[in-house]
């Protein structure tokens, strides 16, 4: 469970959406992204498989937090949340909505801002693979994120599958939909154990991998 503290910090209020951001993705759907309804299906449809598939341990990084719904439900289950995010703009208002909270908000490219290998005990990715440039940027995050990672630390993902209402809802943004029948072999690719790839619903899969443990 989270800390007391990491709890009472975070606003109840959905998040602001800032005056401008730098990565591509349109109005509407950042805008979706900030809103009540969208927070509330985080909370009755991901949170209960979050808790359900995998240990979070008490210090998580969160790639691409974007707004920082999915952030907050983070702060419920761990004890603190590591959040990296490209846009300076969205990391600048989820860094002064959380602030007082548990949650580290770094403003950078995970591939690439000044981390510490090793210590994270579980790593989480929340629809934000389709918004990065390449399949070759998606794998270099993989890898990262194996390094990143303690022994044993689980990697959680979700991601959209590659449907007409996923893209037109994404027009106008970054748009590199991953396919999951090869997800699996591209996350072992990058280091990973335990690999399990299904699709939770018609325009979604879920992902979990593990850092294996150094063989004795």
């Amino acid at each position: 469970m989270a800390a007391e503290g990491a709890r009472t910090a975070v606003s109840a209020e959905p998040a602001a959406m800032p005056e401008r951001y730098q990565c591509r993705m349109n109005e509407s759907h950042l805008s979706y992204l900030a809103s009540p309804a969208w927070a509330e299906t985080l909370r009755t449809d991901l949170l209960p498989w979050l808790r359900r598939v995998a240990d979070l341990g008490d210090d998580v990084l969160e790639i691409g937090p974007g707004p920082g719904l999915t952030t907050d439900l983070l702060l419920e289950t761990t004890g603190r949340v590591t959040a990296v995010e490209v846009d300076p703009d969205l990391a600048a208002g989820l860094r002064e909505r959380l602030r007082g909270s548990n949650a580290e908000i770094i403003q950078g490219d995970a591939r690439t801002v000044e981390l510490e290998e090793g210590r994270f005990t579980a790593g989480t990715c929340f629809s934000m693979l389709h918004h990065m440039e390449s399949p070759q940027a998606q794998d270099e995050l993989f890898a990262r994120l194996s390094r990143l990672l303690r022994p044993g630390a689980a990697l959680i993902g979700v991601d959209s599958l590659d449907t007409e209402m996923i893209r037109q809802g994404h027009r106008g943004d970054t748009y590199v939909p991953v396919d999951p029948d090869t997800l699996e072999a591209r996350l072992h690719a990058a280091g990973f154990a335990d690999v399990t790839v299904h699709r939770s619903n018609a325009h979604q899969f879920r992902f979990t991998a593990r850092k294996p443990a150094p063989s004795s």
